[in-house]
């Protein structure tokens, strides 16, 4: 991918900001967005950055916005942090495989964590921005065919509710403000390395072309909706 990359739907000199800028597709959003000429700056929040944000530290959440209300508005935001297995938690093959650490674990990081960056970080999303929080396919219950995964599921499907609760409430006083759920697929990452599919996996670097250029495209009118990386509906 040698093309220039650009934002069209955000103006000259719009500022980004990207939580989770330490992972394969985090990283990769901030390069593009450097790379864009009408960017003028990308704020990269992460638990080692500074402020530091780490979705199982509530607290941090609300510190690391308090420290950027100055710097505001932003007129995009991306969330790219999620955790689908880490040491000894692994996606669930059967119910039998339930843990309630698991559980916490997976639904601070991809729920709750996520649920007090909606809280603290849309007020400073500026009132024509986009907010896109990287979701996931298997979240969709209409589409759940295979099984297992519970938690991971589980979360996503929540972290989907957050959106269209939140996108409903800013339909009502910010009509242009985009908060979008997006599917990113399969990433070359450490997420998806352990696991089947990994080896159809695409580079982080054209997943977060393909995710920017979708924002882009999107308008206020599909607030709230939940959409794969090529620009598919998917189904709740």
């Amino acid at each position: 991918m040698n093309s220039s990359f650009g934002m069209n739907s955000l103006g000259d000199g719009y500022r980004a900001l990207v939580i989770g800028a330490n992972g394969a597709l985090g990283s990769a959003f901030c390069e593009l967005l450097n790379e864009d000429p009408r960017c003028a700056g990308v704020r990269e929040l992460g638990r080692n950055s500074d402020p530091g944000l780490d979705l199982e530290k509530p607290d941090s959440i609300a510190r690391a916005a308090a420290q950027l209300t100055e710097e505001a508005p932003y007129q995009l935001i991306v969330h790219a942090a999620g955790l689908l297995h880490r040491g000894d938690i692994k996606p669930e093959k059967s119910y039998s495989a339930i843990e309630a650490d698991a559980l916490q674990a997976i639904f601070q990081v991809n729920t709750l964590g996520p649920a007090l960056v909606l809280r603290h970080f849309l007020p400073l999303l500026g009132p024509s921005g986009a907010m896109a929080v990287l979701s996931a396919k298997v979240g969709s219950i209409g589409d759940n065919r295979l099984g297992g995964w519970y938690a991971y599921r589980a979360s996503k499907a929540a972290l989907n509710m957050l959106i269209k609760t939140a996108a409903i409430e800013l339909a009502r006083t910010r009509p242009q403000t985009r908060l979008l759920s997006l599917h990113p697929g399969t990433v070359i990452s450490a997420l998806s390395q352990p696991f089947r599919g990994a080896s159809a996996a695409r580079p982080a670097s054209l997943a977060a072309r393909e995710l920017l250029s979708l924002i882009d495209r999107l308008t206020p009118a599909d607030s709230g909706n939940f959409f794969a990386y090529n620009g598919d509906r998917l189904p709740w």
